[in-house]
């Protein structure tokens, strides 16, 4: 098994251009298996199965039909990783606003945790770049899209980089979507958020039902900082989210939401890891999926509290509605707490639909279809009420409803 990953790293690195030492560090380490923890439950064979090529840009993308079309604002589109001139439009912004793309600033990846970072920082095209300075607080959703046109194999490295200085407050809409096609996408947002900033962070991940998609979200929050991220997970074949969050300053409030509606044979994986540093900090997760089908999704939480964060109020909630006998989840909630005086708790639930909650309905005039449809959409309602930006939350909202109605 080892002969063929091997064959696919040097297949992937002879198609993308590479810097720095990323493209060694990608072939010292290689595709992960299922014999590392970390991917026990996911295997990324299928991946190193395709035939790869570098995306390429195209100039006859379209954005029409986009989510947040209607949301006036700053807006970025990437396609095929490469950033889009003639979609995107900034407009005017406040003194200590910078909004572009990655590739125009000098820029400097972090470190690399896995093979798929390795590989981010050795061949990411471009990527956006928000800059909100001290003090600035920018009340617009700023709309950032992802465009895949590209034909089966088609390989895009996308960095993204998001820094908000202290007392600042900024809100962005993120949008994955893209052809009928087994493309991969394979992404790295860095989040930097000063002290006392605010930051609303929202994912919305609709890719193709054969592509693939490999995210990394690693975040550093300062003091006093408030920070949420919404991940909606639908689209992909195989889609991973790895979630890296240090809480490395007293008084910090974070949120991890996310809501995944696999189906068919898709999985859908989210992997996290929240390290408390410092004492007084809040961190809440939670996640829910719906399956259907032979559909399967993974969640693994990691909660790490060090030694002297005391005072930490860290929760950690996984909850899974399956429709199908066939559907599958594997689920590991973890704490690992080193420090006194903490309040940490953490539970999963996987079950299918409970009939008295069916029967309830049916007595007030509900036939058992509509029963069924009103416990899905409060069961995914759960997470998509804790956005914060109201024209988000409603498009999504509808969204939701409409694909849960094909259920």
């Amino acid at each position: 098994m080892v002969a063929p990953a091997n064959n696919a790293v040097d297949r992937l690195l002879a198609v993308l251009p590479t810097r720095g030492e990323g493209g060694a560090s990608f072939a010292e380490m290689g595709f992960p298996t299922t014999r590392d923890e970390d991917w026990r439950f996911t295997s990324v064979a299928p991946i190193a199965e395709l035939e790869f090529t570098a995306a390429e840009a195209d100039a006859a993308a379209k954005l029409e039909g986009c989510i947040f079309s209607e949301i006036a604002g700053p807006q970025l589109v990437f396609v095929n990783g490469h950033f889009s001139n003639e979609l995107s439009g900034v407009g005017e912004l406040p003194e200590g606003m910078e909004i572009g793309n990655l590739a125009s600033a000098a820029f400097k990846p972090c470190e690399a945790e896995d093979a798929f970072g390795a590989l981010n920082a050795a061949s990411f095209t471009d990527g956006s770049r928000v800059r909100v300075a001290d003090g600035v607080c920018f009340e617009t959703p700023i709309r950032v899209y992802y465009l895949s046109t590209g034909g089966d194999g088609a390989t895009a490295n996308i960095r993204n980089h998001i820094t908000l200085g202290a007392n600042s407050k900024a809100t962005i809409l993120e949008s994955w979507t893209g052809a009928d096609a087994a493309y991969f996408n394979n992404t790295i947002t860095e989040l930097s958020i000063g002290d006392n900033a605010q930051l609303e962070h929202v994912k919305f991940q609709d890719e193709s039902t054969a592509a693939f998609h490999v995210a990394g979200l690693h975040a550093t929050m300062g003091r006093d900082c408030r920070v949420a991220h919404h991940s909606i997970a639908l689209g992909g074949r195989i889609a991973r989210n790895n979630i890296r969050a240090r809480l490395d300053g007293t008084g910090i409030e974070a949120v991890l939401n996310g809501l995944y509606l696999p189906r068919g044979k898709q999985l859908i994986d989210h992997h996290m890891v929240v390290d408390h540093l410092q004492p007084h900090c809040d961190s809440h997760e939670y996640f829910n999926g719906i399956l259907d089908d032979h559909a399967r999704a993974v969640f693994h939480g990691r909660i790490h509290v060090h030694k002297g964060a005391d005072k930490t109020d860290a929760k950690q909630t996984n909850k899974n509605l399956l429709l199908s006998d066939n559907a599958t989840v594997n689920t590991k909630p973890q704490l690992e707490i080193y420090a006194d005086d903490v309040k940490c708790t953490h539970g999963a639930t996987i079950g299918q639909m409970n009939a008295e909650q069916i029967f309830y309905l049916r007595a007030r005039g509900l036939d058992e279809e509509a029963a069924r449809r009103m416990i899905m959409h409060a069961f995914a309602g759960e997470i998509i009420a804790r956005i914060g930006c109201p024209p988000a939350r409603e498009e999504l909202d509808r969204l939701v409803w409409d694909r849960l109605e094909d259920k």
